[in-house]
């Protein structure tokens, strides 16, 4: 493996980790309740996922 001759300033370590935040995970509409959730995971509203009722939500 080679190896760097010289060390990297921060400034450039910096520069170059500046694109390596988490982005923001995008939302999907239930189509039970119609409440935006995670895609890909059981509704926190009503309990559905993929058009099942999956858990049991006390009612108010």
């Amino acid at each position: 493996m080679p190896n760097p001759k010289r060390r990297h300033s921060k400034a450039r370590t910096s520069k170059r980790r500046a694109h390596d935040a988490l982005k923001k995970g995008s939302l999907s509409v239930c189509p039970q309740c119609q409440e935006p959730k995670p895609a890909h995971l059981v509704c926190k509203n009503c309990g559905f996922y993929k058009g099942r009722q999956v858990r049991a939500v006390a009612e108010d």
